[in-house]
């Protein structure tokens, strides 16, 4: 298929566009670099090397003779988001272009407006030029279960059925985002329900769980392919932040008692997930939603598995409870839907001891350009640091 992967050099973007070449997809990855500049901003870098991403696709190109094509370009350019549908006429895009941190969306009133602007803009030019110049294409946008929160209720896939006053109806099970990022991924699904009711769009949205993992099939031909992989407070995910912080001799910070529970899943189950609502998409007027994780776990499982993996491969792992710096329940219910892309034939990847000494041990291999300080908190969801000037 034409697949047009917005976000293309990001953690999930950039693995996504390799599978889908190798898998012999025609691909097209945009990306501005955003992610890459903000990382400079607030000094912090991935752990493994990270070529520009025309560099990526060459080094891959050589590798596999699969071809990545790329485009340089700020999709908050509606002329330019215009002109890629139109040349490209893709029929499925895969959008991932977003500003992805939630504690970088609240460290104050300038990354408030960066990721407000940049991820509903882009969200909103996309649907426009699809409309416009490929009315056809499949939406395929990497929502979040952060979307939900943790209410005291059973998470179901997107939909809940209400009965009010002896009649019922069905809406999109209510939202109750825990940060701007997780508040504006809210937004976007919103945006995309609208023009599929006004005006008949196909949309797939997935709620995705945390995504942990370094290698795919594809970046293991080089490591200068790997993801961008994030281990700092801000833009890295927990489990990634926990494997490095064990190859790096430091303890396993654990925000406040660490009961937190979400649905993680593997780099490689994202990719799967992505291609398989790529290749069943739906008819024209319908949002499909689906959870998108593999498994649940609290903080203190994924702890748990990280200390046992580490100690199991001679490293001293300790686990450490410090003051949580969000604003989240840490003893919840949590019991969310999963059911819509086992359906369509996915083949989970499980977070076991063996995979966590997999990674660890990549990890190792790179101990020594661990940032020990990119560890520690810095950003607070308190309202001083947000109004901070």
């Amino acid at each position: 298929m034409r697949a047009l992967i917005l976000g293309g050099d990001g953690y999930l973007g950039w693995a996504t566009a390799m599978a889908f070449a190798a898998r012999g997809h025609d691909v097209l990855a945009v990306d501005n670099a955003l992610r890459r500049r903000l990382c400079e901003e607030i000094g912090v870098r991935p752990l493994f090397p990270m070529p520009p991403l025309t560099k990526r696709a060459d080094i891959f190109f050589a590798h596999s003779g699969k071809r990545v094509a790329v485009c340089e370009g700020d999709l908050r350019d509606a002329a330019f988001v215009d002109a890629l549908f139109r040349d490209f006429e893709p029929e499925a895009a895969i959008h991932y272009a977003e500003q992805p941190s939630a504690p970088y969306s609240v460290m104050g009133p300038k990354e408030a407006r960066l990721t407000l602007d940049n991820n509903l803009g882009v969200t909103h030019n996309v649907i426009l030029s699809v409309l416009a110049r490929a009315p056809r294409c499949h939406i395929i946008k990497l929502g979040t279960m952060g979307e939900y929160g943790t209410p005291n209720i059973d998470i179901e896939e997107g939909w809940i059925e209400i009965e009010h006053k002896g009649r019922k109806d069905s809406f999109l099970f209510p939202r109750q985002a825990g940060s701007l990022y997780h508040t504006t991924k809210v937004m976007d699904t919103d945006l995309l329900w609208f023009y599929v009711r006004a005006y008949s769009l196909r949309v797939t949205d997935l709620m995705q769980g945390p995504v942990y993992g370094i290698s795919t099939d594809e970046s293991d031909l080089d490591e200068r392919l790997s993801p961008c992989f994030n281990y700092d407070d801000v833009f890295g995910t927990v489990v990634n932040r926990f494997l490095t912080q064990a190859a790096a001799g430091e303890p396993l910070t654990v925000y406040g008692k660490g009961g937190q529970t979400r649905g993680y899943l593997n780099i490689r189950d994202t990719i799967n997930c992505v291609e398989l609502a790529m290749q069943n998409p739906v008819a024209p007027g319908e949002l499909r939603i689906l959870n998108q994780f593999t498994e649940t776990f609290s903080v203190n499982d994924l702890a748990r598995i990280v200390r046992k993996a580490g100690r199991a491969m001679g490293l001293s792992v300790k686990v450490e409870s410090i003051e949580n710096p969000r604003r989240e329940l840490e003893e919840h219910h949590y019991n969310p839907a999963h059911s819509g892309l086992l359906e369509l034939g996915l083949k989970p990847h499980f977070l076991t001891q063996s995979v966590a000494e997999g990674m660890l041990e990549k990890i190792l291999g790179r101990r020594e350009a661990i940032d020990r300080s990119a560890f520690k908190p810095r950003v607070k969801w308190s309202r001083e640091t947000f109004l901070k000037r």
